[in-house]
């Protein structure tokens, strides 16, 4: 299967803008990042105070196969946003920078975010998407089970 076009997924951000109901309370704009040492597949940059965002995406080297699902997923973070924002103001008013606590809180709290982000997306990408495929180009850079109990001590 050919990679959709820059103009295709222009048009399926669109969609997804108006399906998760950002559009109109906010100004998206999708750009493309043509740096083949970007790391990432997608991001934001989001100004609160005039609600506009720009979702930046990697044309030069994406990691994920499914471009649409990266767009989802990105403008989830966006539909998350608010809670994104109050949970860590909290974390940052009742931790005291460069404690464990602190370092704790930020982890777990990033780490629901992202597998929320990413469940929301797969529902809505299913039910939804125009491509239904699942992406896992994260995979392929991950140890297998059997390497994470390599060298581990025996317990017995």
């Amino acid at each position: 299967m050919t990679a959709p076009s820059r103009e295709h997924l222009q048009e399926r951000f669109r969609y997804w803008c108006g399906k998760l109901r950002l559009t109109p309370g906010w100004d998206v704009r999708l750009e493309w990042v043509d740096d083949p040492h970007w790391p990432k597949t997608g991001d934001f940059k989001i100004d609160c105070t005039d609600r506009k965002a720009v979702l930046l995406l990697n044309a030069a080297n994406p990691r994920q196969e499914n471009l649409e699902e990266d767009i989802v997923h990105e403008l989830m973070h966006l539909k998350l946003y608010p809670l994104d924002q109050v949970t860590e103001s909290l974390i940052v008013s009742q931790f005291e920078e460069g404690t464990p606590a602190r370092s704790f809180a930020y982890r777990q709290f990033f780490e629901s975010l992202e597998v929320t982000v990413e469940e929301l997306t797969k529902c809505f990408l299913l039910e939804f998407g125009e491509d239904k495929e699942l992406s896992f180009g994260r995979c392929a850079g991950m140890k297998s089970f059997n390497d994470l109990f390599d060298g581990l001590n025996n317990l017995e």
